[in-house]
């Protein structure tokens, strides 16, 4: 098991690089927004893209607390959500998982970063850490519980 303190917000969004490229399977994230953590950026774009070409069972889950920086400032997301519908799903937390304010990313069943509160950087990676990863991934599926679909990779009209 390896686990490095993060201090930056430089330190953050590499820790979910390399987090991205160890998932084989399934990554969940839970964030307020995805404002930090270099989620417009074109390599994490790349990453995602990568690791749900890889495999058509590949998963990504994203539970936010506001989807207006995503729809408005990520296009790339919004365009990895488009064309990987079957595999992406991005929920809004409901008022009930409001009051959880640490963000947290989880890659498969042993590796992650958990940041301590969105408003700061400070956050751990942790690597083959099967014990934490459950305990996270248990917390992801009860905050997705009280979470309702957010944006939907159609336009629908008249």
């Amino acid at each position: 098991m390896l686990r490095r303190q993060i201090n930056g917000v430089a330190e953050y969004e590499e820790a979910l690089d390399i987090l991205i490229e160890l998932a084989r399977r399934h990554l969940r994230i839970f964030d307020y927004n995805l404002e930090d953590g270099g989620y417009n950026t074109l390599r994490r774009f790349e990453l995602l893209r990568t690791f749900l070409l890889a495999s058509r069972s590949n998963r990504l889950e994203i539970v936010l607390h506001d989807t207006d920086y995503l729809t408005r400032f990520c296009p790339r997301m919004i365009m990895l959500f488009k064309q990987f519908s079957h595999a992406v799903t991005i929920m809004k937390a409901t008022p009930e998982a409001k009051c959880i304010y640490d963000p947290f990313a989880v890659a498969d069943l042993t590796c992650y970063v958990h940041r301590f509160h969105y408003d700061g950087p400070r956050a751990l990676l942790a690597l083959n850490d099967v014990e934490g990863s459950h305990v996270l991934i248990n917390r992801f599926a009860e905050i997705r519980d009280a979470s309702a679909p957010a944006i939907t990779a159609t336009t629908l009209g008249l």
